[in-house]
């Protein structure tokens, strides 16, 4: 059996699993690098994934507890795209991705980890982001502290947004 060292995922396995829900307490919330909120908007945020697919895996959110698209009011649809056209442009000036994979996952069996919160996930991928790691050996390399890419990106949407 091969072993890699992965310290950072015992704070996950360790934490306690709160009741409520943690978009909805880090929307409440201004940026900072503990809550990997971003951006705030009008009427949604930004905020990294604290266990992300790639790295600069972020999400759009809502402010409102919402679990279904069809109860997002105009308003947020639009913003969730126009963040999420602000996110696509901020990741590709700051870490040059060769593209990106857009979802949002409605229900436990189509992967939501939150049923209850939607949003949408922005990863950015890199020709050759899956190779040998996860296809053979079942894992997965984040080659940068998830606090340094916040440190980047927040830097990034600080002046995008002064425009």
């Amino acid at each position: 059996m091969k072993q890699i060292w992965a310290p950072w995922r015992i704070e996950y396995i360790l934490s306690d699993k709160r009741d409520g829900c943690f978009l909805c307490e880090a929307a409440r919330q201004e940026p900072s690098e503990e809550n990997l909120v971003l951006h705030r908007g009008k009427a949604c945020f930004v905020i990294m994934n604290r266990f992300p697919y790639n790295p600069g895996h972020l999400m759009v959110v809502p402010y409102r507890h919402v679990g279904s698209l069809r109860e997002l009011t105009k308003e947020e649809q639009c913003e969730m795209m126009e963040l999420a056209a602000l996110c696509t442009e901020i990741l590709d000036s700051e870490m040059n991705p060769d593209g990106y994979n857009l979802g949002i996952n409605l229900g436990k069996v189509a992967g939501a980890g939150l049923e209850t919160h939607v949003h949408l996930h922005i990863v950015p991928r890199w020709n050759g982001d899956t190779n040998f790691m996860p296809v053979l050996a079942d894992v997965k390399v984040i080659p940068e502290h998830l606090i340094a890419t916040y440190r980047k990106l927040r830097e990034r949407f600080t002046k995008a947004t002064r425009r």
